[in-house]
């Protein structure tokens, strides 16, 4: 069964050179593109790809806002972001938004196809160089945080390892969402981060998960 796509970034040239690039891969599928978030959001909504694939900085919606929008209207979408722009105030926000991978541009053309493999099953991705940050937030913060989650925050840190949304999180625990929220805000201040990749990565550095 294919992985089905959509590709959104505000360069036609980038966009076309993309979707020759899927034309390739028996099992990837590109259903939809769009030039900016707002129409990205109206074809995730149409089409309900597994992955989507979108640049950060375009008109319109910024690229955490699209994220986040897209997570909300379109839950079993995964967002793997493909950019130039590698910086905290671009990295960061679009892993809290809920990107589940974090590309640059220049990685090669098989790291994309792992990736959006990896994506459509809920394995998170990230450049070296992205990873390089977050890890580097987590040291930062890891030695004055206390680190004691309960049960259950150990079982919502698990399915957010696993890349669930809220909404899986929630429906997975019969919980409702505002609580999936509370613990998930409880943990980033016992570990002493503030996004869900930081969490995820400063719990197996600890040992809290295997």
């Amino acid at each position: 069964m294919s992985v089905r796509l959509v590709i959104v970034d505000d360069h036609p040239v980038v966009r076309d050179g993309l979707r020759g690039m899927f034309v390739e891969q028996p099992d990837l599928e590109v259903v939809g593109e769009a030039g900016d978030g707002e129409r990205g959001l109206a074809v995730a909504v149409r089409e309900r790809p597994d992955v989507v694939l979108t640049d950060l900085r375009m008109p319109g919606l910024s690229g955490a806002e699209f994220i986040r929008s897209l997570a909300e209207r379109v839950p079993s979408a995964r967002v793997l972001v493909l950019t130039t722009y590698d910086g905290d105030e671009d990295v960061l926000p679009a892993l809290t938004a809920g990107a589940i991978g974090y590309l640059l541009k220049d990685s090669p053309r098989e790291e994309v196809f792992r990736a959006v493999r990896a994506a459509a099953v809920g394995e998170s991705v990230l450049s070296p160089v992205v990873a390089a940050r977050v890890l580097g937030r987590v040291r930062t913060s890891a030695a004055a945080a206390p680190a004691e989650l309960s049960e259950r925050e150990r079982t919502v840190l698990a399915l957010v390892a696993r890349g669930c949304t809220n909404k899986d999180a929630a429906a997975a625990l019969f919980i409702s969402e505002t609580t999936v929220k509370t613990h998930l805000a409880h943990i980033y201040t016992k570990l002493g981060v503030s996004d869900r990749a930081a969490a995820v990565a400063a719990a197996y550095g600890r040992g809290l998960l295997s």
